[in-house]
């Protein structure tokens, strides 16, 4: 797998409007409606709040950019952020794939650094490594909370697009809260990530592991998918990509620099392996249970291998990744009532969900 190939999100086409943002600062209301009508107020004051905002981009580019680095997996190219003064950096588990020891060229760097992997997550899509030897004056990066994301805020992304290290693109946060599933390595579903925020900044091939920061100089956000357009034979769509949100990636994070490993994922799980059954019409049927983990969730109930589940809870389920992006809207512990066929008749079940 090509690490620096941004993940395509296996949906249908998503309509968007495109915006064009206007930044209005307290007390600049009556300056724009004089420049209307020619002022000399507002036409001193549009051009002030404009360098204003370009100020402010360029105090956050040069305060944050640093803290974001070039990820060197093998032949494949991605970007992280420094998490600690430790050498710890997050990034994107798809960045890593299947590699143990990278190169790192960070901002103050001249020669790639090594680093080893500490953990991998793919579950969440993120992985942290650890630079072999700190260098003087690493920055780490500061991360934000998921209740400082607002749509229609200005944010930037950084990273290392198509090899293109230390870029930065603007956009906007257009939806907080989407649920999106990656595709697989071998064709299936890959990662189902709930909670991701939408945003119009630029994602292209290479952003991934990067950093969307706000304009308070807070990662808010793990740059990790860009949308694909079914009607542009799987190309990407302009406009429409994905971050992991900064809470998701502190918590990640934090374990597993803590405990080498994830011990509480937050994540619910039924505790068994599926696969999409389509009926007589080809037609996404259900998920049929293919293995079902002994003592876990779903065999406390009473679900057994060859049962085909079509509903959790109020959701229809045709497929895997359905039945995935239902889980993941869902905490251990919820109780939900599974609906399921066995041998052609309509069974359900109310399953206390488990822990991915």
């Amino acid at each position: 797998m090509d690490a620096s190939r941004i993940r395509a999100v296996r949906r249908g086409a998503v309509a968007v409007v495109l915006l064009c943002a206007a930044v209005l600062l307290p007390g600049c209301s009556n300056p724009v409606s004089s420049a209307r009508k020619g002022g000399p107020t507002a036409q001193a004051a549009l051009p002030m709040v404009a360098n204003d905002l370009q100020d402010q981009y360029q105090k956050v580019i040069k305060d944050v950019l640093p803290s974001v680095v070039q990820i060197q997996a093998g032949q494949s190219l991605g970007s992280g952020v420094v998490y600690d003064g430790r050498g710890h950096i997050v990034t994107n588990a798809h960045v890593v794939g299947s590699a143990k020891t990278f190169r790192v060229t960070t901002a103050r760097s001249e020669e790639p650094l090594p680093a080893s992997l500490v953990y991998s997550y793919p579950e969440q899509d993120l992985a942290v490594i650890k630079l072999d030897k700190v260098p003087e004056g690493l920055r780490p990066a500061v991360f934000g909370g998921s209740d400082e994301v607002e749509v229609g805020q200005i944010v930037l992304a950084m990273g290392s697009p198509l090899g293109l290290s230390s870029s930065v693109t603007q956009g906007i946060v257009s939806a907080t809260g989407r649920t999106v599933s990656e595709p697989g390595d071998d064709g299936g579903t890959g990662a189902t990530i709930p909670n991701m925020v939408q945003t119009s900044a630029a994602i292209n091939p290479g952003n991934s592991g990067g950093a969307l920061v706000n304009l308070d100089g807070q990662v808010i956000g793990i740059p990790t998918l860009g949308a694909a357009d079914p009607g542009m034979q799987g190309g990407a769509a302009p406009g429409i990509g994905f971050a992991i949100p900064a809470s998701m990636v502190r918590t990640v994070a934090g374990q597993i620099i803590g405990t080498g490993k994830v011990t509480d994922s937050g994540r619910a799980a039924l505790g068994i392996t599926v696969r999409t059954v389509v009926d007589a019409g080809y037609r996404p049927a259900g998920a049929a249970v293919v293995t079902v983990k002994a003592g876990g969730p779903a065999a406390s109930a009473g679900l057994k291998a060859g049962d085909v589940i079509t509903r959790l809870g109020d959701t229809a389920v045709g497929t895997t990744t359905e039945l995935a992006e239902a889980l993941a809207e869902k905490k251990p512990g919820e109780r939900v009532t599974v609906t399921y066929q066995r041998s052609g008749t309509r069974h359900t079940a109310r399953v206390t969900l488990g822990e991915q």
